[in-house]
């Protein structure tokens, strides 16, 4: 019988007891490096210890089908696109079938109609700011290469409920919702959720189907919008 798992990934410092958490960040894994780790942080707190070097992309160390419930805020903007792509297989493969994930991601739509509508000469500036996908300052010489290799904090890819519920059904994904801070259909999630992440974002939950028929009509049901 698969063991009941929680799991949350690209946690930072949220790291909630009964949730195995992982992050990916270059300066966690320097952090743990016996010795030498304790001495720099390049970060405002330290990652807690109970969060876990795991790249979900390169495949975390979970059974598959193994999780009732996964959760993604503010990390999936991270990735460029063919590796979000294989961040969902990945996530959907860990699910146990009927299993929850909910995600969030900053709102790509909310940003764009504020620049639209905005009469503001420095709108332009003002949005490349807001989705962190520009570039104010860069450094140079050893310092910038440091911070190139142990910085991940650029947006490289843009999402919005529609863009975001296509690519979660082409997954396999069902019953896909926009959601708000603490409605989850599992109690869990309100030990790893914080009302912060959902402001000016898109949150979606979603479900790993029950039965392959299930399966099916996604697939169905996305050929179907994909006319």
């Amino acid at each position: 019988m698969n063991q009941k798992l929680y799991v949350n990934y690209g946690c930072g410092v949220s790291a909630p007891d009964n949730w195995i958490n992982f992050d990916s960040s270059p300066t966690l894994m320097f952090e743990k490096i016996p010795l030498v780790g304790k001495m720099y942080t390049r970060n405002n707190q330290r990652f807690p210890k109970r969060v876990k070097y795991g790249d979900i992309v390169k495949g975390l160390p979970i059974p598959p089908e193994s999780c009732a419930g996964i959760y993604a805020s503010h990390i999936l903007e991270h990735l460029a696109l063919e590796d979000f792509r294989v961040a969902l297989t990945n996530t959907y493969r860990l699910l146990n079938p009927g299993g929850l994930f909910r995600l969030v991601v900053p709102d790509l739509e909310y940003l764009a109609k504020t620049y639209i509508n905005s009469e503001n000469p420095l709108a332009a500036e003002e949005f490349v700011r807001n989705t962190w996908m520009g570039v104010i300052t860069r450094r140079r010489g050893l310092l910038g290469w440091v911070e190139a290799i142990l910085g991940n904090s650029r947006h490289l890819w843009m999402w919005d409920f529609k863009s975001l519920r296509y690519e979660l059904m082409a997954v396999g994904f069902m019953d896909i919702r926009r959601c708000n801070y603490s409605d989850a259909t599992d109690v869990m999630f309100k030990q790893v959720e914080h009302p912060l992440q959902f402001v000016n974002a898109v949150g979606i939950e979603c479900r790993k189907p029950l039965s392959p028929n299930q399966q099916v009509d996604c697939q169905r049901e996305l050929s179907h919008e994909s006319r």
